[in-house]
């Protein structure tokens, strides 16, 4: 696939005027990032851009999210819902870009940016072609900390949609490349915390005490046996501990230790497994070490598992648009979480990968402070999910 002629033949779906505000859009809420549940400028910049295209129908909702109705062309026609998340993350940005973040310490890392603003192109191309029903294009908050797409199926706003579209931007695939298959495309994401309570002491008599540190250290090492022993090894897991605290001084033993990570799997079942055994090994270790476990569960993100129908109607959208070949493989395992799996949960649907490397660009990992996803990304988006809005609706 000539990778380098397919953005022009999809750019020719837009107007030059269409795709320099498409452009200047994305770069304005690249520079003016937002954290989760902090968006009011984004919501209030991208209802700005939908009515200079036309869409009037827009309702706010989960706080700092947006939900914009573009009509179907056949009254009673299954309603389609696109979406697009819009928050950014705390990160000192480091790409050189002209338009990197003004906020310090805040970006968009992980290409949000692009995802609204192709949203937007989407609603763009949709309110000029309609589908057969209603789509509904959701502009999301908060999915990097995992509560945004809850927020919005308790909203409502998606009740009575047959089928859901969404995707992420991937360096690792070129522009022009999508991946859109069934099954299982991300993991879940689950956070812990471990407080371990003893009994402190001074550290030249340890015999008086029972040190959650030394505690501490052999729970570290059991959890990584979970993977290892517990786990079918033709199942992907991953047991983190990325954070560990204890003490104030070398010679004061503390009372108290406190250790904190992720679980990520890909499946239910490996899910529950795993967690059941964060669970017994943290009392199990506590107790060999006279010790007091407390385990607390934090966020929770189920895995992204793509429908069959929803796959298929995506990899429909992404030929008709690129051409059968672009839709490649994920060739590799994503234990990354996404909260687009609450959808999925309770709608048919797919998550798609689209390529945002330019070609012959370096692969640079999302949440990484020099992620930049290559612009052209953003009307491949755009296109590709409006067709997948039209498919799903007259299939």
């Amino acid at each position: 696939m000539n990778t380098v002629v397919v953005p022009r033949v999809v750019r020719a779906l837009f107007t030059e005027d269409e795709a320099a505000r498409l452009i200047e859009l994305r770069r304005d809420l690249h520079a003016h990032p937002e954290l989760s549940w902090k968006e009011a400028r984004t919501q209030a910049r991208l209802e700005d851009a939908l009515r200079a295209s036309g869409i009037d129908d827009l309702r706010r909702i989960a706080g700092t999210g947006l939900v914009a109705r573009i009509p179907g062309r056949v009254p009673g026609a299954p309603v389609i819902a696109l979406r697009g998340d819009i928050d950014a993350l705390p990160i000192h940005e480091a790409t050189g870009l002209p338009f990197a973040s003004h906020h310090e310490g805040v970006m968009h890392a992980c290409g949000h940016d692009v995802h609204a603003a192709w949203a937007a192109g989407a609603a763009l191309l949709l309110q000029r072609t309609p589908a057969d029903g209603d789509v509904l294009v959701v502009f999301q908050p908060a999915e990097e900390v995992g509560q945004g797409a809850s927020r919005v199926l308790d909203s409502g706003a998606l009740d009575g949609v047959r089928a859901i579209f969404g995707g992420h931007v991937d360096r690792r695939f070129e522009v022009g490349q999508v991946v859109a298959q069934p099954g299982p495309l991300a993991a879940s994401s689950d956070s812990f915390t471990i407080t371990l309570t003893g009994a402190g002491a001074h550290g030249a008599r340890p015999h008086e005490s029972a040190d959650p540190v030394v505690g501490l250290a052999a729970l570290v090492s059991a959890l990584q046996t979970i993977v290892s022993r517990r786990l079918d090894p033709a199942q992907p897991g991953v047991v983190t501990v990325g954070m560990v605290q204890a003490g104030t001084a070398p010679n004061i033993i503390p009372e108290s230790a406190e250790l904190r990570g992720t679980v990520r799997a890909t499946t239910a079942a490996s899910r529950d497994l795993i967690v059941g055994e964060v669970d017994r090994l943290s009392f199990s270790v506590a107790a060999a070490y006279r010790l007091e476990a407390n385990v607390v569960w934090g966020q929770r993100t189920p895995p992204v598992v793509n429908s069959a129908d929803g796959a298929a109607w995506a990899r429909e959208a992404a030929a008709t648009v690129l051409g059968a070949e672009s839709v490649v493989p994920l060739g590799t395992t994503n234990m990354g979480g996404e909260d687009f799996a609450f959808y999925l949960e309770r709608l048919p649907g797919c998550f798609l990968r689209i390529g945002a490397r330019e070609p012959g660009g370096e692969v640079i990992a999302a949440h990484s402070p020099r992620f930049h996803p290559a612009e052209d990304s953003l009307f491949i988006g755009a296109a590709v999910l409006a067709e997948c809005a039209r498919v799903a609706s007259r299939a």
